[in-house]
Formats: structure tokens, sequence, C-alpha cells
């Protein structure tokens, strides 16, 4: 059975649990018995319901947005009322995006990973548009903050964004000191991209589906990396 299956179970099972801050997911999720899609089942149901908080937050779900969840989880034909209802129960749920946000949190209370994940599948729908709004970017913020990251480690998470978009700070995306040597800087660039290759994603619990995010961290990351090479090869030639 896949994850979708296993969610519209779930909605028919309990919607009121979903729709009450995600605190009753968690009694939901343990019933499934296959750790693995315990874990896609509640990473999938995390990112619709907090995507919905930042739309609510924004104040508007634009084309774009829609087209980037979209390219996140391919959604299989006869799947997309589910999906709807879960967004729908989120978004209009009287409780605020941090009591979801500290829901999501205690669902993954060992797996700082799959909650990077979840944050750079919600700035990938934030820039759809274009833009990062300031609502959105406070939002990001502060789910970050629940969920444990500092101000250092989010505006690490927030460049990888910036580059793919021709900005930004290469050093800070790959979270590297500018004193360090090329060797040094060479390995630890080589161990970003193992650690943050697709499979190691789906190992975590990330569905297959969301690979179209793992794609876009390793390409900022390369581009980060071509960028420092640029700059330190330009220094070499001008003896600097």
């Amino acid at each position: 059975m896949n994850i979708w299956a296993r969610i519209g179970e779930l909605i028919s099972d309990g919607t009121e649990a979903i729709g009450t801050a995600l605190a009753g997911i968690r009694d939901a999720v343990q019933r499934i018995t296959n750790a693995e899609a315990r874990r896609q089942v509640a990473f999938t149901i995390a990112m619709i319901a907090l995507s919905a908080k930042m739309a609510k937050a924004d104040g508007v779900v634009t084309p774009d947005e829609v087209e980037a969840f979209q390219q996140i989880f391919t959604i299989p034909s006869g799947e997309e009322r589910n999906v709807s209802r879960i967004y729908n129960l989120a978004k209009n749920d009287v409780a605020g995006f941090e009591a979801y946000a500290g829901n999501v949190a205690r669902l993954f209370p060992d797996n700082r990973g799959l909650l990077e994940d979840i944050l750079d599948g919600l700035f990938h729908i934030a820039k759809a548009d274009g833009l990062i709004h300031e609502r959105e970017l406070s939002y990001l913020s502060r789910v970050a903050e629940i969920f444990g990251f500092d101000e250092a480690e989010f505006a690490r998470f927030s460049e990888r964004h910036v580059i793919l978009a021709g900005g930004g700070d290469p050093y800070l995306v790959l979270g590297a000191d500018r004193n360090w040597d090329y060797e040094k800087l060479k390995k630890h660039y080589r161990k970003l991209i193992m650690d943050n290759h697709p499979d190691r994603l789906v190992a975590r619990g990330v569905p297959e589906e969301f690979i179209h995010i793992a794609t876009e961290r390793v390409s900022a990351i390369n581009q980060a990396w071509d960028i420092i090479e640029q700059m330190r090869g330009e220094k070499m030639r001008d003896g600097t």
C-alpha cells in the first residue's frame, strides 16, 4: 500500500485527529506497523499541514505555489481529494501554526535531518512565485526555531535558496569557514554531497516523491562550491 492510500485510511479513521493541531496524528500513525511507511506518512502529512499554515500566514496561495507543491509530491490520480482535505483542515483549524510546528517536531524527536527536509520543502513552495515574502520568511524562521534550529542554521538553510537564485554567500551555504585551506574545504564539500544524496533522504523516511528537494539541495551545494573554486582560482592568478 502506498503512502497516499495509507493517508486516505487515516482520514477515514479520524478526521478530527488530523484537523486539531496534529495532536492526535501520532496515535493514528502508530497503527502503521511498518516503520518506514510510518515515517513517510507522518512526514507527508506534516508537509501538507505546514504548507497550509504557511499559505494562511501569507494570506494567498498562488498558482506557482500549487505547482511547486506538485513538484515535491507526485500525487496519483484519485488521491487529490485526500490531500485537499488535510490541507483545508489544517488551513481552517483555529490552532495556530506554532502548535502545528510543535507537534511536527514531536513527531520526529530524534530526526533533525527530516525536520530540515520539511523546511527545505516549505522554502521551495514559498519561493515559487519568484520571491519569499516577509511574512513567509518570518513564518519559516519561527518554524525553524520551534524545530530546534538556531539562527546560524536557519541562515544556512535560507542561503541555499538564495544562491540558486544567483546570489548569496557560498561559504554560508556550505557551512564552511573562509579561512579553511583548499583541501579542508574540498573534503567538507564532498561530505556534504554524500550526506545529502537523495538515497540518504529516502533512508531517513522521506518519501521518494520528495527527491526533487534533495536534487535542488545538492545543486545549491555544487553551485556554492563552483563559486568558491572560481573565487580562489582568481586569487591565485592575482597572486593574492
